[in-house]
């Protein structure tokens, strides 16, 4: 979870300027499903999905997705909800091109 009030706004607002990286539908939270949200996740850190089925446990199932993939869900409206991947303690992000953090100058 985000660690403060004003970070949640900033995710929030970050994320209106998002369009959804991957869609629900009617087969579920599938484990390729799963796989491939926490692929996202781990890439761009928030992610928007949009859900095209399951209208009454919208809720339910944004809260089960962000408790299966370790995220936290930052808003959850009509259609969509929005998750961030909080990055782990101490990890580097690779960037292409740029060296290795472990390679010797």
């Amino acid at each position: 979870m985000p660690d403060t009030e004003s970070t949640m706004r900033q995710l929030k607002s970050r994320a209106q300027l998002l369009k959804p990286a991957i869609r629900l539908g009617k087969a579920g939270a599938t484990p390729e499903f799963l796989a491939e949200f926490f692929r996202l996740l781990e890439r761009s850190r928030l992610v928007k999905i949009r859900f095209d089925a399951f209208r009454d446990v919208r809720k339910v199932l944004s809260k089960e997705l962000a408790a299966a993939t370790g995220s936290a869900l930052v808003q959850q409206v009509g259609h969509t909800a929005v998750y961030y991947l909080k990055p782990a303690a101490g990890a580097v992000r690779n960037v292409p091109g740029a060296p290795d953090p472990g390679e010797k100058p």
